[in-house]
């Protein structure tokens, strides 16, 4: 992400909490979709405190809702027996059309949708998902190829800059 981007969004008043790198390497991703969640008291307190991970995590439609399975939101240290389940299941807010729209491309394209990143937007956690067609052996190959040629010119610029 280029120091521009970083700096719009922190301008608009967004606080990064968790990304899914892994997705972008495992995944080629598309039609990204900001959406809200729905959570408990304690759930939202530990993601302020930036105890989130999007890793292994994915959005299965049930019954024309969407949930997020797998996403962790380790429990609130403050919080007493009500604390939430680390691994549960949330609520995912979405519109009708959004929902079709995203059940169709996995059921007939083969698509899968996937959290990208989780972060905070005007005190309000905010999931930006994607819809991922997975990338075979030699597809992550050359994504590291191109990984390590930029990290090789970037150094070259460095040392040439001095």
């Amino acid at each position: 992400m280029a120091m521009a981007e970083k700096d719009k969004k922190a301008s608009k008043g967004e606080k990064l909490i968790a990304s899914n790198r892994k997705a972008h390497f495992n995944y080629f991703l598309s039609d990204y979709l900001e959406v809200g969640l729905s959570l408990s008291g304690t759930e939202i307190k530990s993601i302020r405190a930036g105890h989130c991970s999007l890793s292994d995590s994915y959005i299965m439609f049930r019954n024309n809702e969407a949930f997020v399975v797998g996403m962790d939101i380790s429990p609130y240290e403050m919080g007493n027996i009500f604390n939430h389940e680390p691994k549960r299941d949330r609520k995912v807010l979405m519109h009708k059309s959004e929902i079709r729209k995203y059940e169709e491309a996995i059921k007939i394209k083969g698509y899968t949708v996937v959290p990208v990143r989780c972060y905070l937007k005007r005190g309000k956690a905010k999931l930006e998902i994607a819809l991922a067609k997975g990338k075979d052996i030699y597809d992550k190959r050359d994504t590291i190829k191109d990984r390590d040629i930029k990290r090789k010119i970037s150094e070259a610029m460095k040392e040439k800059n001095g």
